[in-house]
C-alpha cells in the first residue's frame, strides 16, 4: 500500500469515470488538480460536498484547477447519485468522479484506512500541481465534511508562493500580507524582489504586501 508525501509522484492511473475512461495524467494536462475521495455515494454529507465542490466551477477555473471525485462505488451508481446532487444542491454535477470498486486506486492513494472503515474511502483531499507533484494532503473522517474555502485558500497559497520567495501566515487569505522566509537575512532583503517594503518584526519576522496585489 502506498503511502503518500508531500513532494511525490502523484501514481497514474487508468480508470472508468462518469465522463469516460481516462488516463489521469492526460486528463489533468497542465492544470492544478484537486483529487478527493468520498465515502459512499447516496450519503448525506457527500451530497452536499459534491454539490459544493461543482457550486466553485468558476473558482477553480480561474485558478487552473480540476476537480476529480473517486469512491469505491461504480460509475453507473455515480450517474444515478447526480441526479439527486443536481436536485438537492442546485447545481449539477461538472467534474469526472471515478468508479473504483476493486479499490485499485484508493489503495493507491492510500484513501482506505482500516481503522476507520475497510469497505470505503475516508475523505481524502491531494492537490496535485501540474508537475504531478502532491503539494498538500488533507484527510477527514466520514463524518466531517470538509471546507472547500480552506482548499481554495490553500490553492492560492501555494500557487503564490511558486511565484514569490514568500510565505504565508496563519489564517493567510488572498491579499492579506505575506512572510519574508527566514533564509534571506534582512541585510539581504531587496527592493527588486519586495519593491512594497517590509515591516521587521522580529529578525526571523518580517512581513510584506503580498506581491501580486
Amino acid at each position: 500500500m502506498a503511502h503518500l508525501r508531500l513532494g511525490d509522484d502523484a501514481p497514474n492511473f487508468d480508470a472508468p469515470t462518469t465522463e469516460g475512461d481516462i488516463n489521469f495524467y492526460d486528463w489533468a494536462g497542465d492544470n492544478w488538480v484537486v483529487f478527493f475521495s468520498h465515502p459512499a455515494d447516496f450519503t448525506p454529507v457527500c451530497t452536499t460536498e459534491l454539490g459544493r465542490a461543482a457550486a466553485l466551477n468558476g473558482e477553480f477555473q480561474k485558478r487552473g484547477v480540476k476537480p476529480i471525485c473517486i469512491s469505491v462505488d461504480d460509475v453507473e451508481d455515480h450517474k444515478a447519485w447526480a441526479s439527486d446532487i443536481g436536485e438537492t444542491q442546485g447545481t449539477a454535477l461538472n467534474f469526472p468522479i471515478i468508479g473504483d470498486e476493486n479499490k485499485k486506486v484508493a489503495e493507491l492513494y492510500d484513501m482506505i484506512h482500516p481503522n476507520a472503515a475497510t469497505t470505503h474511502t475516508v475523505r481524502s483531499v491531494f492537490i496535485i500541481d501540474p508537475k504531478k507533484k502532491v503539494r498538500l494532503i488533507l484527510t477527514y473522517p466520514a463524518s466531517v465534511g470538509r471546507n472547500f474555502d480552506e482548499i481554495l485558500r490553500a490553492i492560492d497559497a501555494l500557487q503564490l508562493t511558486d511565484e514569490y520567495n514568500v510565505a504565508t501566515p496563519v489564517d493567510w487569505k488572498d491579499g492579506n500580507d505575506v512572510i519574508i522566509p527566514p533564509s534571506i537575512k534582512t541585510e539581504d532583503i531587496s527592493e527588486k524582489d519586495y519593491p512594497k517594503g517590509f515591516t521587521e518584526i522580529k529578525p526571523y519576522l518580517r512581513t510584506t504586501p503580498q506581491p501580486n496585489k
